[in-house]
């Protein structure tokens, strides 16, 4: 009986040990570049307003697209994961853009979604 109460604590803290070195590693360890676009975007760096704007509706629209698109909502390809984030992200740039604000984040990210979402399009 003490054995295996010993063996069950000595599995139980490696159990513990093991996890919390994993979940540290997780936290610190180095994020994914899974952008091109990490950094400054092109949506960022466009200083008219107007133009900003029709270019984040079009990428928005885009992503809206795919995103109702049966060929990609069943595709084993990520294309409506990514497409669901660039539409979500497009769409808070642009409710930014109507109070004229320019937050860069969310133009990062919706470039950036978007971009990953054509990547597994093609």
């Amino acid at each position: 009986m003490k054995r295996s109460a010993r063996l069950l604590v000595s599995a139980a803290a490696l159990l513990l040990v093991g996890s919390a070195g994993r979940a540290a590693d997780i936290i610190e360890g180095p994020t994914a570049d899974y952008c091109r676009t990490v950094g400054t975007s092109n949506l960022v760096l466009t200083d008219n307003i107007a133009d900003l704007k029709t270019q984040v509706v079009k990428l928005m629209d885009e992503s809206v697209a795919v995103a109702k698109s049966p060929e990609w909502i069943h595709s084993s390809r990520p294309a409506f994961v990514w497409a669901s984030e660039a539409k979500a992200y497009c769409g808070m740039a642009y409710g930014y853009l109507k109070t004229n604000y320019k937050d860069e984040d969310t133009l990062n990210k919706c470039e950036c979604f978007h971009d990953r979402m054509v990547e597994y399009m093609n």
